[in-house]
This record gives C-alpha cells, structure tokens and sequence, in this order.
C-alpha cells in the first residue's frame, strides 16, 4: 500500500484526503493519504523522518511551501522559479520537490477558456500560491502584471504595490486574482478588498472553501466573471498524483 500525505500548520478543513482517495480509486491504487499536522518548531524533525519513512510522497500548504525547500535534495524548474513547494516525491532516499499549483492554476484558465495573453492582471498577495500563478500568468502571455502585497517582497522584479497605494489609487484591471487566505473557512466574512475598490471583467478566488467567498460575491454584484479554486484543487492534485505514480516534471 503506498502511503500519501498532507503537511501544514492547521489541516482540520482540508478536502485533501478525500480528493486524493477518489483519484486513487479512479486509477485502481491502493494507497492511504493522511494528514500531518506540524508545529514549525517540530517542522524539520518531522519532515527529515517522512522522507526516510514509507511514504511515497507529501503535498505541503501554509505556512510551509517555502520553509521546506532547504531540506529538499532536488527541485522542478517551476518550483525553483517559484520558490514555493506543493508537491514533495520521497524516492531512492531523496527528496524532490515540484509546483502543482501553477499547473492547476493555468488548468483553471483553460476550462473556463480565458485568455491571458495581452490582458493586464492584479494578483492579491505574495505566498506561495502567488507566486505560482504570478509564474503561470506571465507563461500565458500576461500584457501587465501587478502584485499587491503587505510586505515588500518583489517577485522577478514583478511591479509590487502596498494596500494603500491600491486603496488610493483604485486601479482598473481585467483580471483580479485572490491569492490570500482572506476569505477562507471559517472566515468567510471577510474579503481581501471592499466592494467599492472591485474593478475587473473577471475575478478569481484560489480558495476553494466556501465556494464562494465574500470576494466573489461582491465581484458578481458587480457584473464580473468569477471562478473559485475548486477546479485548481482538483488539478493541482491530479498533477500531483501523477508525479507520484510516473515522477514526471
């Protein structure tokens, strides 16, 4: 039985197991996925005994996409780009490290057929899952990309502003991205921007619980497209299952 499992600091939500069953049942595996909840202070130990344990392989979320990379033996060019992890293969007493979140993410745009290429985009936040489709965005042909973030961190030299500058000077883009956790279950009352700085034809939500966030409710009162994250989760784990079972880039 090959065994299958999630790192992350706060996992009690997670759809995870239940996603990964299912795509292990549609293609006749028998394995088991389980969740790994760990302290960061505990995070070091506990991966360096995964990786020499029976697990086939682990998906990583917040806050540790990009804490683990260090403890990594080798990386996908996507992933190295990034600088984020969602996606770890254990294999010959190694540890690979993969992006799956840029391949869901450019999934999600292909399945409601739309194009990227000569539009402007604002993505909201600087994680790990941002940085990814930042990555994506730009791959599929992205005319201007501006980020918006709390902190300073500049991605490739992508143009990043504060909140505040946002706020001031209420910029209109096409496509609107969430990439923060603003939003999530249980939080579902909050949104990352207030309704009256929403100016996009489409909007898009990366979290995938609720279905739709406060975000997307506001960009549909608006008149805009909106799309959630449950089609991006989906993909991103079949991507990962089949580094697991073929380990392919």
């Amino acid at each position: 039985m090959l065994k299958f499992g999630l790192l992350g600091e706060k996992l009690e939500h997670s759809q995870s197991p239940k996603l990964h069953q299912q795509l292990m049942k549609d293609k006749g595996i028998d394995g088991t996925y389980e969740l790994i909840e760990i302290s960061k202070d505990a995070f070091e130990d506990t991966f360096l005994s995964l990786k020499n344990s029976d697990f086939r392989g682990v998906n990583v979320t917040i806050p540790y996409k990009e804490t683990v990379i260090p403890f990594l033996d080798e990386i996908s060019p996507q992933a190295k780009y990034i600088g984020a992890v969602n996606t770890i293969l254990f294999s010959n007493g190694k540890a690979k490290g993969f992006n799956t979140d840029y391949f869901g993410f450019r999934a999600l745009f292909e399945h409601n057929n739309i194009k990227a290429k000569g539009c402007n985009a604002i993505v909201l936040g600087a994680g790990g899952v941002a940085k990814a489709v930042q990555k994506a965005l730009c791959d599929m042909g992205i005319f201007d990309l501006t980020v918006v973030s709390r902190g300073k961190e500049n991605f490739h030299n992508q143009y990043t502003v504060s909140y505040d500058f946002y706020k001031e000077k209420r910029p209109k883009t096409d496509i609107l991205v969430n990439c923060t956790p603003v939003g999530m279950y249980p939080n579902i009352n909050a949104s990352p921007l207030p309704k009256a700085l929403m100016r996009a034809k489409i909007a898009v939500d990366v979290i995938y619980n609720p279905e739709e966030t406060l975000f997307l409710k506001y960009a549909k009162e608006l008149g805009m497209k909106t799309i959630n994250g449950n089609l991006m989760l989906y993909e991103q784990a079949a991507k990962a299952q089949e580094i697991w079972e073929n380990e392919t880039l």
